[in-house]
């Protein structure tokens, strides 16, 4: 297992890695809407949120030898589904190769953010 860190993305605020490579597989850990040069959330609306953490996700898993278009599933996480059709709409924009997916609404998010995003890529 190899771990995965870059000041590019968000530090962990919490006792875990921000991906750990194994078996040719990157599995991220949750990036939320955190901007690593402020370490601060600085959109309160979904469309700068889902933003903010397609560039944190994009970070970590380009320190991992990956990208977004070697995703092979990916679970995300939104405060309110009524966010649905617009974190849709910014997601497409960054998986264009269509990964498996699993969306589910949570009731709170670390931080109190809108959106979570983890993903599961082929180095």
């Amino acid at each position: 297992m190899q771990k995965i860190h870059t000041n590019s993305a968000p530090a962990a605020v919490g006792p875990y890695s921000q991906a750990i490579v194994s078996g040719g597989l990157v599995f991220t850990s949750g990036q939320i809407a955190i901007d690593p040069a402020t370490n601060a959330v600085e959109a309160a609306d979904i469309a700068g949120q889902t933003e903010q953490v397609m560039k944190n996700l994009g970070a970590v898993l380009e320190a991992a030898g990956s990208s977004f278009e070697k995703a092979v599933k990916t679970t995300c996480f939104l405060a309110d589904m009524g966010d649905f059709g617009t974190f849709n709409e910014i997601y497409g924009r960054y998986f264009t190769s269509l990964p498996a997916r699993s969306c589910v609404a949570v009731k709170t998010l670390p931080k109190n953010v809108l959106v979570e995003v983890e993903a599961i890529a082929e180095i």
